[in-house]
This record gives structure tokens, C-alpha cells and sequence, in this order.
């Protein structure tokens, strides 16, 4: 009885993680953009870039780790 919700939490979470991978690859590349658009870009703007990024990775690495694929199921 207890075990069915397991599967829908974990489902729910699954899709959860998958926006918001979505959401911080976009927010990374609009960083990388305004980066390589800038003639002397900040350190401001740079450790934008560099927390947007390690945000994305880390997200990627936690769908890695739950086998969590875009696309195709």
C-alpha cells in the first residue's frame, strides 16, 4: 500500500529535477552570452557565470546518478 507512492514521489521529483536542469542550462548559456558579448566583462558577471555553471553540472551529474534521461523513454 506504502510502496505505490514511492514510485509517484519519486516520478514527481524525476520531472521536477528535469525543469529545473532546463531552466539553469538556459540561465548558464544567456551568462556565457552577455561573457563573450562583453569587452572587459566584471568579476561580478564572471562569478555569475561560474555559479550558473557548476549549478547545471551538479544537476546533470544528480540525473546521471538517478538515470534520468531527456527524450526517448
Amino acid at each position: 500500500m506504502f510502496f505505490r507512492r514511492k514510485g509517484w514521489l519519486r516520478n514527481e521529483h524525476d520531472e521536477r529535477l528535469l525543469v529545473q536542469l532546463e531552466s539553469l542550462k538556459e540561465h548558464w548559456m544567456v551568462q556565457k552570452s552577455i561573457i563573450e558579448k562583453s569587452v572587459e566583462p566584471s568579476d561580478e558577471v564572471l562569478f555569475e557565470l561560474k555559479l550558473a555553471e557548476s549549478k547545471y553540472f551538479f544537476l546533470l551529474r544528480e540525473a546521471k546518478t538517478r538515470q534520468i534521461f531527456i527524450g526517448k523513454k
